[in-house]
């Protein structure tokens, strides 16, 4: 059982959170006990026995504030980085979890100090000042912190340039920065609050409510989808570690198991799983596009969102028009220099299999995408959790089930895990290197778009959840579609990486490990294009409009933290659809 206390002492609780098996602490605890010895410079007055508390009580107490990163009501119940994190521990331990969710964290270090809190799982970073006060557990994630001003204000360049309203969360690792810097620049001024958390002050920039606020790295990533407005003028620190904290007043045992549990879920490959799945899609930042996807939510999804609801079936609805948005850019006359075509970019062959009759049909389009994509699903093994079945489902909808399928291969045969996505999305690049595709069965293919193309998807998708669930005004309903046939005549280019990835294959009898379906074939690809075209001018009769290219979309760096030129698009390498 996990138990959630919340501030005003209700107890809520929910199912056990399992993410390590066949863990249990007596295996390890005269371990734990020599490491806890070791980690004791000298010799000091009795302390209380950290961890054999939490083993005799069977519950830890964990304490963490409210927030993106770190925990979270969710649709399904509790979520955070940190949240998940912490569930693994205890069930590392054996024991249940109490999480004790605060507003600011200068309300949670006299808890830790008066024995309220066994662990402060907060996103903290172990800063000098906190390191003198308690003890901390290895460092799992670095972030940095980061000046943010508003897209289109002048940009501030270093501390000197601070000309307005300034105002950090107080008793943050940012207003200890401040203060650090306060003697080199005498005349550096801000306000320090326990009203607003750094996602609030980073809407008050937004709002003009504001000028600057710092916020850290791993925050403003995930805000940046969001509000693409935010900008960053300078970095206030180099990289910094992120770790648990325990009580200077306890002995070492509890930090013993904090070390020996992060050295495993490193080990495993569970920490980097985790880190993925929370922010491995928004490391790089790409302000027109998003700009671009917010607008288009707005003005272009509300012709379709109802069809996407309506075939959705299992799956969410958001994911389904998240991933079209990527093939079509909602445009049902879009159609790539291979021939797949429509809003949800459909071969002429999956198309006939399905039922399709015209890919130009927004609502036959969305229906067949969304059988094809529930088809990839389940033939996908059931051992694989998700969400990583789903990244892989989605990366076969993009390069084909057989260049997957050779993925997965490599990623077994250099020491990775062939079920994690965290795993094979590093070995889908190798499939563009010859030293590595003259190794597989289906040969070359440009592995890394499907990265891209993923990671994309995931991206749309978070916006579109929270653009739903927070602005449902801006996702309206009721409008027309208007349909129209297919035609081969003149049609608009949106992408070329989805050659071949709908035509079915035969599975691979030579791997070690269960297959995820029958693969895709590869084939000569330009002879089936050619065939395709050939083929679709025969049967389809009428004509449609030219209409303009869509470039089709790529990622940049954070390091551009000011697009010059608000409306004209950044120029990038060709990324997929």
């Amino acid at each position: 059982m996990i138990n959630i206390w919340m501030n005003s002492s209700l107890l809520v609780t929910i199912s056990s959170y399992k993410l390590f098996e066949g863990c249990r602490i007596s295996f390890r605890y005269y371990f734990l006990l020599s490491l806890s010895l070791l980690l004791s410079a000298c010799d000091e007055p009795k302390k209380q026995d950290s961890l054999q508390h939490v083993l005799d009580t069977g519950v830890l107490r964990v304490g963490t504030i409210y927030g993106l990163t770190t925990y979270y009501n969710g649709p399904n119940g509790p979520e955070g980085f940190e949240y998940e994190l912490a569930a693994g521990f205890a069930d590392y331990l054996g024991v249940k979890l109490e999480i004790f969710p605060y507003y600011t964290v200068n309300e949670l270090f006299p808890q830790l100090d008066n024995a309220h809190l066994d662990v402060i799982a907060a996103g903290i970073n172990v800063s000098s000042e906190r390191y003198a006060q308690f003890r901390f557990g290895p460092a799992y994630q670095n972030v940095s912190q980061k000046l943010v001003f508003k897209q289109g204000d002048v940009r501030p360049r270093e501390l000197s340039d601070l000309t307005g309203d300034f105002m950090v969360v107080a008793g943050s690792g940012h207003s200890e920065t401040l203060r650090n810097f306060k003697a080199q620049n005498p005349d550096l001024s801000w306000q320090e609050t326990n009203d607003k958390d750094s996602e609030e002050l980073l809407e008050a920039v937004l709002a003009d409510e504001l000028d600057y606020t710092v916020v850290d790295s791993n925050i403003l990533a995930l805000m940046r989808r969001r509000y693409p407005e935010l900008s960053i003028g300078f970095s206030l620190s180099q990289s910094q570690g992120i770790a648990w904290a325990t009580s200077q007043k306890s002995d070492d045992a509890l930090r013993a198991a904090l070390i020996e549990y992060f050295g495993q879920i490193h080990e495993n490959g569970t920490l980097a799983a985790l880190e993925d799945k929370h922010f491995g899609h928004v490391r790089q930042f790409n302000y027109v596009d998003t700009r671009d996807f917010i607008r288009s939510a707005a003005s272009k999804l509300p012709q379709y969102q109802t069809l996407f609801e309506r075939y959705s079936n299992d799956l969410d609805w958001r994911l389904l028009a998240a991933l079209s948005y990527q093939e079509s850019h909602w445009n049902p006359r879009a159609r790539s220099v291979t021939g797949v075509r429509g809003l949800m970019m459909l071969t002429l062959n999956t198309a006939k299999d399905l039922g399709v009759t015209s890919r130009l049909d927004p609502e036959q389009s969305i229906r067949g995408g969304s059988e094809y994509l529930a088809t990839l699903l389940t033939r996908i093994p059931d051992r694989i959790p998700s969400p990583d079945r789903l990244w892989f489902a989605l990366a076969s909808y993009n390069v084909g089930l057989g260049h997957l399928e050779d993925a997965r291969v490599l990623t077994e045969r250099q020491g990775g895990n062939p079920d994690m996505w965290v795993d094979v999305k590093k070995r889908l690049p190798q499939l563009r290197q010859k030293r590595y595709y003259k190794t597989t069965r289906y040969g070359y293919a440009r592995g890394h778009e499907a990265v891209i193309y993923v990671d994309n998807i995931r991206r749309y998708y978070d916006t579109l959840v929270w653009l739903n669930e927070q602005q449902p005004e801006l996702l309206p309903v009721e409008a027309e579609v208007e349909v129209e046939v297919e035609d081969t005549t003149a049609e608009q280019n949106i992408s070329d990486t989805k050659l071949d990835a709908q035509t079915p294959e035969e599975p691979q009898d030579n791997s070690s490990f269960e297959p995820p379906v029958s693969l895709t074939e590869d084939v000569n690809k330009q002879a089936d294009v050619e065939k395709r075209k050939d083929k679709e001018i025969t049967d389809e009769s009428q004509s449609e409009k030219t209409s303009s290219s869509i470039p089709p979309q790529a990622e940049i760096e954070t390091t551009a933290d000011v697009i010059p030129g608000l409306t004209d698009k950044v120029e990038t390498n060709n990324g997929p659809s």
